[in-house]
């Protein structure tokens, strides 16, 4: 590889973290304006026009405040719980396909950071990492309530990941590879040769599966009993302050950031999107407005998190694990078989 490649792969990275952080940042805005829509309230209006400058308030609130760790607590670990949280949430992003590819000069720069054959399992592979770091902060606080939160947050990880992985293989039948970057392009458009494209007409039982265990993988409401704060204070994070709290948050809004990208690329397309070859534009011009048809798809599964957290209310935990092992598992195992059945009628 050479220098310039090197350099330009450097850029995207940390171009892809720069826009990780600032859409969780105003995502903690959107949320409360989304609450305030559905509460009939204005919202954050004080910091900037509209409020826009609350998320940078909150950012300076979460540094400034008193570091505490609690006596008893392991300090080392207590520390490595929210490092290793964002450090998972943040990794995610390398394999996901951002756009085609632009052409600048003699330079063709792919706009994923890596291409690796194996992409879906390392997304998958990072997810399992990343309750390490819920585990590790929940124990090391020394507080029941954050061991609760902890214990729970694992439980709740192992048993959705199982219905996910399952929801996958079925589409994983369909596609023949587990690199993003070829599911994606095999999404060519949105209408080809009589049929849609899109995965989410050929694998609509999939991809239910999917968002709902993608819900409870992100620890978002119906599915937030690790922080449940009404049985445990704050959860996983009770005696967290300052910016190792901010990383908790930041983590879970990166985490819904990241996997909106992931259901936009498995199911939607990805950077595709109607017609986008038939409007006489040139190649680059394509890719910057497949970009930009990627993130309004992943804006709109955003809205749809917090769209469903002030709509639904809070499961109780033997109702979480019941939809989990009884409904979801057999339904992804039903839907494996669906599929190989019409694959095989049809082939």
């Amino acid at each position: 590889m050479e220098l310039a490649d090197i350099i330009i792969k450097f850029v995207l990275i940390v171009i892809i973290f720069a826009i990780s952080l600032v859409v969780a940042m105003y995502s903690t805005y959107a949320e409360r304006k989304v609450a305030a829509f559905f509460q009939d309230r204005i919202g954050p209006n004080r910091a900037g026009p509209w409020g826009i400058l609350q998320p940078l308030a909150d950012g300076g609130k979460m540094f400034l405040k008193e570091e505490i760790i609690p006596t008893n607590a392991s300090a080392f670990l207590f520390i490595a719980g929210p490092s290793l949280a964002i450090l998972t949430a943040c990794i995610g992003s390398a394999v996901i396909p951002w756009g085609q590819h632009l052409t600048i000069g003699s330079h063709v720069i792919d706009l994923q950071v890596t291409d690796i054959n194996v992409g879906v399992l390392y997304i998958f592979g990072v997810v399992s990492l990343g309750v390490y770091g819920v585990m590790i902060g929940g124990w090391a606080s020394n507080n029941k309530y954050s061991l609760l939160g902890a214990i729970r947050a694992a439980s709740q990880n192992i048993s959705y990941e199982i219905s996910m992985g399952l929801s996958i293989i079925a589409l994983l039948m369909l596609t023949g590879t587990l690199s993003l970057r070829e599911i994606a392009e095999q999404q060519h458009g949105f209408w080809s040769h009589g049929w849609f494209t899109w995965n989410v007409f050929r694998q609509p039982l999939g991809f239910l599966i999917f968002i709902v265990c993608a819900f409870a993988e992100t620890n978002r409401t119906p599915f937030d009993l690790p922080e449940c704060e009404t049985e445990l204070v704050g959860g996983y994070h009770t005696e967290y302050s300052s910016m190792k709290l901010g990383f908790y948050l930041f983590a879970e809004y990166i985490n819904m950031f990241i996997s909106s990208a992931v259901m936009a690329t498995l199911y939607f397309g990805g950077y595709n999107f109607p017609f986008m070859h038939h409007l006489g534009l040139t190649e680059n011009w394509v890719t910057i407005l497949g970009v930009i048809a990627l993130f309004a798809k992943i804006i709109f599964f955003i809205f749809f998190f917090m769209w469903v957290r002030w709509t639904i209310p809070r499961f109780r935990y033997d109702q979480l694990m019941d939809l989990g092992w009884k409904i979801l598992i057999p339904l992804a195992i039903a839907n494996i078989v669906l599929t190989g059945v019409i694959g095989t009628i049809f082939k």
